[in-house]
């Protein structure tokens, strides 16, 4: 996309988020629920279809410019973002990435479209962290497989219509992974039951349940590229780029609560002046200030890496880790600077304090990016 189209682009979103979405914030977290209208608003301006391919209905835009898109987004509430996230994220890019052309051709319009929503499911009870340990099994029965099975906390499972399953295909742990396979499983396919909505400590309105896998039967044209054995290499594969966009994420977060944060600093009073002019209240924002800067600098650079083709596993995962430590700072000192109100249902900051504390959870909790960062240091050392 050119940058004069981007641009464009990026205002409109940015006025959108600010004019449309910010005002439902408090509706959307008491009812839980995001309204109709704006899923479809999403499907008018394009958002589903970010990172789709131009081949296949999408936008087709680049990493560093789906994160210029994103963060605009996420000044409003995470949850209004998680209506696209797995669209934009693991949804299409596993298809894109790994998918046989049959596959592109007959879900990647949809997803673009908005038409159908996605869900990833790879946690279960006892297997998150260590995805290898998914219970799930995908049994070859004939020229197809039956799925076995429960999923746990799967975003947007209560609202999706297309199910990518990460499945058994070998009782036995392989080098690799090998044992893993990934499924396209349609909303409705016999066996397919979704649990009741999860009661979540933030982002209220991103539904989020079980998926429940009972003698789900498939043909193999549901096995993702055709292949056995490539289910965990292909979403490690998306993961890259999903973390790229969690970054994205919490930086948007970041910038409006820090935003939050200065305003009521200058508006506060106590003994007589600002609160702002106090010393101590300028060194959280000095320090929110300093780690926000120091996030969009790296999330541009490894965007900017990603786009150009090159292999940054180790660069993502630095950018997930922090950008997702990043908010959480910056969210404790904006309630900080808030004081009693900042513990009040009714201010932004107390909403947003919940919402980015599952940021350092999932696309990999921080510990897991710990022992990718060191885990890569440690092999490029020994190469060199």
């Amino acid at each position: 996309m050119d940058r004069e189209t981007l641009d464009q682009f990026v205002a409109t979103v940015r006025r959108y988020t600010r004019e449309k979405l910010v005002p439902l914030e408090r509706q959307v977290s008491d009812e839980d629920r995001i309204p109709d209208r704006i899923w479809q608003d999403f499907r008018d301006m394009g958002l589903f279809a970010l990172t789709v391919p131009e081949t296949y209905g999408g936008l087709g835009l680049a990493p560093a410019e789906e994160a210029e898109i994103i963060t605009e987004l996420c000044w409003a509430s995470a949850a209004f973002r998680s209506v696209i996230g797995i669209n934009i994220g693991l949804g299409s890019q596993a298809i894109l990435t790994d998918g046989t052309e049959a596959q592109k051709d007959e879900w990647l319009p949809r997803i673009a479209a908005g038409e159908v929503i996605t869900a990833f499911c790879l946690t279960e009870a006892d297997a998150g962290s260590d995805a290898a340990a998914i219970r799930t099994t995908a049994a070859r029965d004939g020229d197809g497989y039956v799925l076995n099975g429960t999923k746990r906390f799967i975003t947007n499972a209560p609202v999706a219509g297309l199910f990518l399953v990460m499945a058994r295909t070998s009782a036995e742990r392989r080098t690799g992974n090998r044992h893993l396979s990934a499924f396209l499983v349609p909303a409705g396919t016999p066996g397919l039951a979704i649990g009741a909505r999860d009661h979540k400590m933030g982002q209220q309105g991103a539904w989020s349940a079980d998926v429940i896998l009972e003698d789900v039967r498939l043909p193999a044209s549901a096995l993702i590229g055709g292949v056995v054995g490539t289910g965990f290499a292909t979403a490690m594969k998306a993961l890259d780029r999903g973390r790229i966009n969690v970054a994205s994420v919490c930086v948007g977060q970041g910038r409006r609560l820090l935003h939050e944060a200065t305003t009521y600093a200058v508006e506060r009073k106590a003994f007589g002046t600002r609160i702002g002019d106090f010393q101590l209240i300028q060194a959280m924002l000095a320090d929110s200030q300093a780690d926000l800067y120091a996030a969009e600098c790296m999330l541009k650079d490894v965007a900017r890496r990603y786009g150009s083709g090159e292999r940054v596993s180790l660069e993502a995962s630095c950018a997930k880790m922090f950008c997702s430590e990043m908010v959480g700072r910056i969210a404790d000192r904006a309630v900080q600077i808030h004081g009693g109100a900042g513990y009040m249902r009714e201010t932004a900051v107390e909403r947003f304090y919940r919402d980015v504390r599952l940021f350092r959870i999932y696309e990999g909790t921080t510990q897991i990016q710990q022992l990718i960062i060191g885990r890569e240091l440690v092999r490029r050392s020994a190469r060199d």
